[in-house]
């Protein structure tokens, strides 16, 4: 019994070894067997099925790589995104693996892919502002059954397995960014079918989620159990089971997902209900859950996110947004407080209506609670933002520092005693001058505040604000501001105001007092905005609006100064910071007089002298504008330092920024005037620098004025000439400019031009071979681009370019001419005492005929050019004695190849440009529309594969001859 126990023993583990030892010979051997063979499917499979570039360092075929599962794994995988981000990497990775059944490719030779992993990798997921993406880089099957390749590999995934993935979604047409950092995801389920549930697993270690630039989410752990179903055909995604855990928050998540061809279908909904307010804590920014472990916190609370609609950017439609909130019997006890804030409930809903801010509806239903016995609740709706309707109900009386200590606010200290009784009601509408019923009361007595930004509070903080409207409208609203005062780094401020009847506002205010704006600034701490320096002021300031703009000035009653000293503000919106070392503005009746105003932008320098006007007025009134009268004396401007979009320290731009630089199309954004000032300098300005070239000795009358700028008996030194100025600039966007000037220079040095100004060397290319002095009268209009370059399809204009004392040596069109005609005096001409007239329009100069003496010969000329160097010009070479007996040249080619045809006079048709909505069709100027000559291109193309002579004739009748109802059209 013994023995025979014993031979099965030896039998089976005989067997058993050799199963091992087959399996692990065929772990060695079928990667042997398959030496490149899958590698080259899989990367062949790859090319298919996507159409962005894909890249990696090698590919190896182990079993033992992702035991069991035999896998080709390519080693530094990178793969682009699709149009428009071709040159952005969407997926970069260590190693992406593809595992292999093994069944199939024993016993059927075919490669079957059901197994993914991805590893340290990182995701860039992108959408400009166009709603274009660069995650389309699958190729659908509609493309796919186009191409004749032959694949005996397939896509059958049921394991997908990313690790240590670093995550990014940047949706500049949403506002939306979302980063995922130590990203780990297992998702099952048969990928190979059209319609399948994704079942995922995954954790990300640090999660944010930032919408329009403001952070909601940040550094948050997130775990997710998700039942997704995916449809690949019409690329939807179903949400049916999904529990979410942000650090203790559940969150329920469910709904669908559209990709369409043109932007996306979402209907979300994002829920945590019947949750523990203690666990809402854990979910907010890092700070709260260090607050979170001295606090006792209580109560209950309802979430719930909604963001639904159709977004496509093409046709301006976009989803809605809506936020609901719940809390119930809300109980908030900061250690060692001497009272708690309890009976904290609240209901508030948003929303935002396709994300059109004008539609929007907040409604703060209720909130209220309590600390110790007082107490504090608030009833607010709005509708709208342009014409807003408003219902509110606050009332309460609070003792700050109680309320400070009972919630544990580490970075505030605040006292004091504050009542708040107001109640509104109506609609406010500033175009229709209407404003809702109100009668309120804020009192704010012997309040103190501190921050954590600096080391000393703000103390004897008084307000007593009033506000009342019986009837609705603007002419009925009063609000008094009597007394308002605090002392800060032992400066007391005080101010008192009354103002009555904003149709016509009726105003008297006081104001006393200095401060440092700068440590007030470090107080509060605002983002992108930086100050220091002081204030100081004594006013009085009494009148009505209407008393300046009738011109009753003597009932103004508006006197005082306001002093301004070491003032330096940087702010996101501009490139460099202001700085103001001195000023002092006077006040007198409807005059605001500037006194010794000293300030610096960047490397320019500016001292104002001068009045405004009306200024009360401007402040008060929306579309008020703000007269002035200024002179002003710089030793230096840098017109470059105030480009719109100059990087600088505008870091809000700097993602855009980066994403023109990595496309090629970064523009600096021209200067941008604004619409609400009507102010004239007279200048005096040593140097000017703009784009690449030098200004001096600026002087004359400049003027802003409804968006323009306007140049008035304007005269500056540049290249060593007087220029005389006169026109307007007027930006169109930030990127976009237009101008209308005219400009006279005398006795300037034509080489001195070419070489320093780059206009002038696109208008006239020639003076590059010429040397003298150049006189020149023009009047030019057109646009400028974002870089303040001009735009030369858009040039009009016209004017005299006076010759004198000019040697032109190695133009290549009179060393043809020459060449041709045997007459050695016009190889290197020296020409004097000559106007040139012209005209620009549509890309093409046009040279009116022009007489002149070269040598012994008699010169007549006129034509065509373009900036694009194409030539079109009829010349007649007048022969000694006296120029009787003329030949007859035409000149085509371009400057650089110049074809000389003696005894013509034809040229060829200069090509026009299209600008704007209308192109020119031919050399008479007669102007067609664009999507005429389209279809006229189209014709003729038909016409030269046909061979069709009547089609041809045909064709060349005109419009109205072969659809008289298409011209009425």
């Amino acid at each position: 019994m013994n023995s025979r126990l014993k031979t099965i023993t030896l039998k089976t583990l005989k067997w058993i070894g050799i199963s091992v030892a087959s399996i692990l010979l065929l772990l060695f051997l079928i990667p042997i067997l398959f030496p490149g063979t899958l590698a080259e499917q899989v990367k062949a499979f790859a090319n298919k099925k996507l159409q962005g570039e894909l890249n990696f360092s090698e590919a190896n075929l182990s079993f033992f790589n992702h035991f069991p599962s035999l896998t080709v794994t390519l080693d530094d995988f990178s793969l682009k995104g699709s149009k428009p981000f071709q040159n952005d990497t969407l997926i970069a990775a260590k190693e992406v693996a593809f595992g292999i059944n093994l069944k199939r490719l024993i016993f059927d030779n075919q490669i079957s892919i059901d197994e993914i992993y991805i590893d340290n990798s990182i995701v860039n997921v992108m959408v400009n502002e166009k709603g274009e993406a660069n995650y389309n880089v699958y190729v659908s099957e509609e493309k796919e059954q186009e191409k004749d390749t032959v694949s005996n590999t397939s896509l059958r995934l049921d394991r997908i397995d990313i690790s240590h993935c670093r995550l990014k979604y940047d949706d500049k047409s949403a506002k939306m960014l979302i980063s995922a950092e130590d990203f780990n995801y297992l998702g099952k389920g048969n990928l190979d079918q059209s319609v399948f549930d994704l079942k995922t697993d995954a954790e990300i270690k640090n999660f944010d989620f930032i919408y329009n630039g403001e952070p909601y989410l940040q550094k948050k752990n997130v775990s997710a159990e998700l039942i997704t179903r995916i449809n690949t055909n019409a690329l939807t995604f179903a949400f049916q089971r999904n529990d979410l855990k942000i650090n203790e928050l559940p969150i329920n998540f469910k709904g669908e997902f559209n990709i369409l061809k043109s932007g996306y279908y979402i209907d979300v909904q994002v829920s945590s209900m019947g949750s523990n307010l203690k666990d809402l804590f854990t979910a907010l920014p890092p700070e709260y859950v260090t607050w979170l472990e001295s606090s006792k916190v209580k109560g209950d609370i309802d979430l719930l996110f909604m963001f639904k609609g159709r977004y496509d950017a093409a046709t301006k439609r976009n989803p809605s947004i809506s936020f609901d909130t719940r809390i119930a019997d809300g109980y908030i006890e900061y250690k060692d407080a001497p009272f708690p804030t309890s009976d904290i409930n609240l209901n508030f809903k948003a929303v935002l209506p396709e994300l059109n801010t004008d539609s929007l509806i907040v409604k703060l239903d209720s909130l209220k609670f309590r600390v110790g016995k007082e107490f504090f609740k608030a009833y607010v709706e709005t509708k709208g933002l342009d014409n807003m309707s408003v219902k509110a109900n606050i009332k309460g009386n609070l003792d700050l520092e109680n309320l400070d200590k009972a919630l544990g606010l580490n970075n505030l200290d605040m006292k004091g005693k504050l009542s708040v009784n107001v109640e509104s009601n109506g609609i406010y509408n500033a175009d229709k001058r209407l404003f809702p019923k109100t009668k309120g009361r804020v009192l704010l007595k012997n309040a103190f505040l501190k921050t954590e930004y600096y080391p000393n509070p703000i103390s004897d903080i008084n307000l007593d604000i009033n506000a009342l409207n019986d009837n609705g409208n603007f002419n009925d609203t009063r609000i008094s501001i009597k007394p308002a005062g605090f002392t800060f780094e032992g400066n007391p401020f005080k101010i008192d105001a009354v103002f009555k009847n904003l149709d016509d506002v009726d105003y008297d205010v006081r104001a006393k007092g200095v401060v440092d704006v700068g440590k007030i600034y470090k107080v509060f701490k605002q983002k992108d905005i930086d100050l220091t320096g002081y204030i100081k002021s004594d006013l009085r300031l009494k009148g009505r609006q209407s008393y300046a703009t009738t011109g009753q000035y003597s009932k103004l009653d508006n006197s005082g100064t306001l002093q301004i000293r070491d003032i330096k503000a940087t702010m996101a919106s501009f490139p460099k910071s202001f700085f103001i070392s001195e000023g002092s503005f006077v006040f007198d009746r409807e005059k605001m007089n500037f006194n010794k105003f000293l300030a610096t932008y960047g490397q320019s320098d500016f001292a104002l002298n001068g009045k405004l006007i009306n200024a009360i007025n401007y402040l008060f009134e929306k579309r008020g504008t703000l007269h002035g009268d200024f002179r002003l004396d710089s030793k230096y401007v840098n017109v470059n330092e105030f480009m719109a979009l100059e990087s600088g320290n505008n870091d809000k731009q700097q993602p855009e920024i980066e994403a023109e630089k990595k496309t090629g199309t970064q523009e600096s954004g021209v200067v941008v005037v604004p619409t609400n000032l009507d102010v004239f300098l007279t200048t005096n300005i040593n140097k000017v620098t703009y784009d690449k070239f030098n200004l001096e000795n600026v002087k004359g009358t400049v003027g802003v004025s409804k968006g323009q700028v306007l140049f008035k008996g304007t005269q500056l030194e540049i290249i060593g000439a007087t220029l005389n100025l006169d026109g307007m600039y007027d930006d169109a966007s930030a990127k976009k400019a237009g101008f209308d000037l005219r400009f006279r220079a005398k006795n300037f040095d034509v080489k001195r031009a070419f070489n320093e100004i780059e206009m002038f060397k696109e208008l006239a290319t020639s003076a590059g071979k010429a040397e003298g002095i150049i006189s020149v009268d023009y009047k030019l209009n057109g646009e400028l681009d974002g870089n303040m370059n001009p735009i030369y399809p858009s040039l009009e204009g016209g004017g005299v370019v006076s010759l004198n004392k000019i040697k032109i040596k190695g133009l290549k069109m009179f060393g043809s001419i020459s060449d041709k005609t045997g007459s050695d005096g016009l190889n290197d001409p020296d020409l004097s005492r000559v106007d040139i007239k012209s005209t620009i329009k549509n890309n093409v100069i046009k040279i009116e005929k022009t007489r002149m003496n070269v040598s012994v010969f008699k010169l007549r000329f006129e034509g065509k050019t373009s900036f694009d160097g194409q030539l079109g010009l009829r010349m007649r070479l007048g022969l000694p004695p006296f120029g009787l007996i003329g030949i007859p040249i035409a000149i085509t080619g371009t400057h650089e190849n110049p074809k000389v045809k003696v005894f013509s006079k034809t040229t060829e048709a200069i090509p026009e440009t299209q600008y704007g909505d209308k192109v020119i069709d031919d050399a008479k100027g007669n102007t067609t529309p664009a999507k005429t000559l389209i279809e006229k291109k189209e014709k003729s193309e038909e016409e030269k594969t046909d061979g069709n002579k009547d089609a041809k004739k045909e064709d060349g009748k005109t419009a109205a001859e072969k659809k008289p109802d298409e011209k009425k059209n």
